[in-house]
């Protein structure tokens, strides 16, 4: 079984290395480790540990929350090895697409950002609609988005009146980046949390930036 934990550590020498023995004292292994964000003193790193089966996956944050100044912002059941920065393959992989590079697109984000679903939408004489989701998208839609047209890469609101009541129970954290000036935008969906860094965005707004070139 194998867990997603983002933890927010003291940038200093060592501290990785602590938080490895610490997961290995409950019989986890870091299969693998992205740097989210760094900042004054501190990081934040997304890392896949594997743990026997019926673990629970408590016993992990108590034990990296032993360490001094260690904190578990989220953890998940997740499957294979982190892609660590694959943002250029992404937009290889869209622009090389013979058709459905919209399709290519969101399917590729959703690994790529790690998050539970994305989803690129649009605003119609209806309100907005979804023009393509990746598997695991919700079923249900938002019908309005106020804060569309976008300008820029944001985090939105999850709570926010026109947010579907479904993503609200489902305490689903989100962020949009506009796909150029074509009026559509990517949104990403992540069930649970965490909240998007500031880095995170900003990775969004590249690639939906790139992205909208490379589409024309």
């Amino acid at each position: 079984m194998s867990y997603l934990l983002r933890v927010q550590l003291p940038d200093r020498p060592g501290s990785l290395g602590a938080l490895a023995v610490a997961l290995g004292s409950v019989g986890a292994d870091i299969l693998s480790l992205d740097v989210v964000e760094r900042g004054s003193g501190f990081a934040v790193d997304d890392l896949v540990v594997d743990v026997e089966a019926g673990s629970l996956p408590d016993t992990l944050i108590t034990a990296a929350e032993k360490l001094p100044d260690v904190h578990v912002d989220s953890i998940r059941p997740y499957s294979g090895m982190l892609d660590t920065h694959r943002e250029l393959e992404l937009i290889d992989h869209v622009a090389t697409a013979h058709s459905n590079r919209l399709q290519v697109l969101v399917d590729g984000a959703s690994r790529v950002l790690r998050v539970g679903w994305s989803t690129v939408m649009e605003i119609g004489p209806h309100g907005a609609f979804r023009v393509v989701g990746s598997p695991g998208a919700p079923e249900t839609h938002a019908g309005d988005a106020p804060w569309m047209p976008l300008k820029k890469a944001t985090m939105l609101d999850g709570d926010a009146d026109w947010v579907p009541q479904v993503w609200r129970e489902m305490d689903t954290t989100l962020a949009a980046a506009p796909i150029g000036n074509t009026g559509r935008v990517l949104l990403l969906g992540r069930p649970g949390g965490p909240e998007f860094r500031p880095s995170e965005v900003a990775r969004l707004g590249y690639l939906a930036g790139i992205v909208a070139t490379v589409l024309g």
